[in-house]
């Protein structure tokens, strides 16, 4: 996956390149400026790196337009080969990176909920989902996330998009009074008591700004409870 684009310069040439992880990093040629062109080589990776986090096609065909038509299908040919992030899976700083793939609990208890607030306390993304085991139990997976993603504050709270297969029942966010309750607490409560109907629950968290313009900036950290109108998926899937 490209993490980010970068460039060294020399006189008279640059070199753009992306720098992956697959999973270890690594760094992949791009494409060449030179002669005239290599003023451009700013411009070219701030809109590469730009186009990671809005795919504005747009914006970046408009410096590509600037460039030799070798630079163009390059750069294009690299795009098109390569995995780039999510949407949902950006910050301002890079892609969010997958701390922990995926850590199981067998039940909400008070492990469960610690290993949840240690996790919240260090800035971790967290997503976590029910399914059930062949036996008929109940189980959740987790997984750990190097940052929360920062929402808008006009859009809706949500940074992991919803599943098209299924009709979502009811969201619910830790700014929606819970007596009593810390965050972490009342998002199990809220999980686990649609759980025990035997619906399929999601939890995640996420930032949400403060601001529609530098949504990077200052907000509230959120836990938010989808609860769907489907029964739970078996663990295998």
């Amino acid at each position: 996956m490209v993490h980010s684009f970068i460039a060294h310069t020399s006189p008279g040439r640059s070199k753009v390149f992306a720098l992956t992880k697959d999973p270890h990093d690594r760094l992949e040629a791009v494409t060449s400026l030179g002669g005239d062109d290599t003023h451009l080589t700013d411009d070219l990776v701030g809109a590469l790196n730009n186009h990671l986090r809005d795919r504005n096609d747009a914006a970046l065909q408009a410096v590509l337009e600037r460039l030799p038509k070798a630079v163009r299908m390059a750069t294009k040919q690299f795009l098109k080969a390569r995995p780039l992030p999510e949407t949902d899976d950006f910050t301002g700083y890079g892609p969010i990176e997958i701390v922990r793939e995926a850590v199981y609990f067998s039940r909400i208890d008070d492990e469960l909920e610690d290993y949840l607030q240690s996790a919240y306390m260090i800035g971790l993304g967290i997503r976590m989902s029910n399914s059930r085991d062949s036996s008929g139990g109940v189980g959740w997976v987790i997984q750990l996330r190097s940052d929360e993603v920062s929402v808008p504050a006009s859009a809706e709270p949500r940074s992991w998009a919803l599943p098209a297969s299924v009709d979502l029942l009811e969201t619910w966010t830790s700014k929606q009074p819970h007596p009593g309750l810390g965050p972490v607490r009342a998002a199990l409560d809220v999980a686990g008591t649609a759980s025990a109907e035997g619906r399929w629950v999601r939890i995640h968290t996420l930032l949400h700004s403060d601001s529609d313009v530098d949504f990077e900036g200052s907000g509230t950290s959120e836990f938010v409870v989808d609860i769907f109108d489907a029964p739970m998926p078996d663990d295998e899937d």
